[in-house]
């Protein structure tokens, strides 16, 4: 148990002193967060329905999906992995820690954006909290498990940039950040239902918000959590303790499964 707080203080730290990753946890999204809501508001009055779970999920795929994975790229390798297995740490801390340390980063953020919106930008606020924690939660267990994956997959950090943004631009495109849902055309609404963003955006404006949701709310939370689990699961199966070590339980392209429970989900709101 102590081995396991120092590990979590020592990546909790780490997410602050490194640049990189103090500018993709707090930087970044709150920077993003404050234009969002001084022009886009400005230009779009309505999108200040909407501004306050778009900028949480957008912290969220900042810090899990462009932030999480080169870490773990960087640490294996370094044969940092290498060294954590001679000296007896197992696979699950590794996948787990930096993953708890970024949730605890984005607590901090997702508390500094829900306090300041009403404030600052006339945002409404949830009206039921509780159910915004919940969506919060299940967004960011998908996004963490999708982010330990690409760095558990990527073979290099320039390959983590492209796995990440694949994921990343469309979600701010498609996903119900920038534009809703019910705009897209059909075709595009197929697609934007194989990203966590879309469920997010949906389960806080029907939970949370006490807005219409476009589907059954309910059921994106329960899609996250599975897309959270089978990333997580994905990545513990594929995981290497080293950039020479090949061998692995499933080929590389089994990544894609995790895309299944968001798959089903559009079979399930057809």
């Amino acid at each position: 148990m102590n081995a396991f707080a120092n590990h979590f203080s020592y990546e909790f730290r780490t997410g602050i002193r490194n640049r990189s990753l103090l500018l993709l946890n707090y930087l970044f999204p709150l920077a993003f967060y404050g234009m969002m809501g001084v022009v886009m508001v400005g230009i779009n009055p309505t999108f200040r329905e909407a501004l306050l779970p778009a900028m949480v999920v957008f912290a969220i795929y900042s810090a899990a999906i462009l932030g999480l994975p080169d870490p773990l790229v960087q640490a294996r390798d370094n044969g940092i992995f290498r060294s954590y297995l001679i000296n007896g740490v197992p696979r699950l801390n590794i996948l787990s820690l930096p993953a708890l340390t970024t949730s605890l980063h984005l607590v901090i953020v997702t508390a500094i954006i829900s306090l300041t919106a009403p404030l600052l930008f006339d945002a409404p606020a949830p009206v039921n909290w509780v159910a915004f924690a919940v969506v919060f939660l299940a967004t960011l267990f998908a996004a963490a498990g999708l982010g330990v994956l690409i760095g558990v997959v990527s073979p290099n950090s320039r390959a983590t940039i492209l796995f990440s943004q694949l994921l990343f631009l469309p979600s701010m495109l498609i996903g119900g950040l920038m534009l809703p849902y019910e705009l897209l055309p059909r075709a595009a609404q197929v697609a934007a239902q194989l990203l966590p963003s879309t469920h997010a955006m949906n389960a806080f404006r029907g939970l949370a918000m006490g807005q219409t949701a476009d589907f059954w709310p309910w059921g994106s939370v329960l899609i996250l959590l599975a897309g959270g689990l089978t990333a997580f699961g994905l990545a513990f199966a594929l995981f290497r303790w080293d950039s020479h070590h090949t061998a692995r339980r499933l080929p590389t392209a089994a990544a894609l499964l995790a895309l299944a429970p968001y798959a089903a989900g559009i079979v399930a709101f057809r």
